[in-house]
């Protein structure tokens, strides 16, 4: 790889290390090409992605960002997965890990919050931003609905009386 390369693998690498919400480094020992391409659908699905790169770029491409204080997990061959929900990466590494032991996960970062796999199995273990949206639009919508069942309810219970009124006029 010549220089000009390697300084765009790194530019590239520094801005996903800028801009995601959090990182997740394997190790992918072992793994098919098979394997590898059903990790990279698997994470593109929930909206993360992967990348292979030489250790050496990766640290480089680290240095200037939040998670910079994971260089120490860049040893052997090493995967990265991240996205921009914190959630979404860890979950869906930690998924494919269960099923495919050649994937170990190594730890990771979730801005400065330094992670090890233990962390990044708990945070895999977190609702994702859409279901936290979703469980938040239920709680607003909810008093909502209440509060039109509280106003209906004196008008019907009114009807409900002038009908047991008729009702026992044509009765008597």
């Amino acid at each position: 790889m010549e220089r000009a390369e390697k300084a765009k693998v790194i530019t590239a690498l520094n801005e996903v290390f800028k801009d995601t919400g959090a990182v997740v480094v394997a190790r992918y020992t072992g793994l098919t090409v098979a394997d590898m391409t059903a990790f990279r659908a698997r994470m593109r699905d929930v909206g993360a992605s992967v990348r292979v790169a030489k250790n050496r770029l990766a640290k480089r491409a680290l240095e200037g960002t939040d998670v910079s204080h994971i260089q120490g997990l860049f040893k052997g061959q090493t995967v990265i997965a991240f996205s921009r929900d914190p959630v979404a990466a860890p979950k869906a590494a930690v998924d494919f890990a269960k099923g495919n032991e050649k994937l170990v996960i190594l730890g990771g970062a979730m801005g400065t919050t330094n992670l090890d796999a233990e962390g990044v199995k708990a945070l895999a273990s977190l609702p994702s931003i859409e279901q936290l949206r979703a469980k938040i639009v239920g709680l607003i919508a909810s008093p909502a609905t209440k509060v039109a069942q509280v106003l209906v309810a004196p008008a019907s219970k009114v009807a409900r009386v002038v009908s047991a009124y008729a009702d026992k006029s044509k009765a008597g």
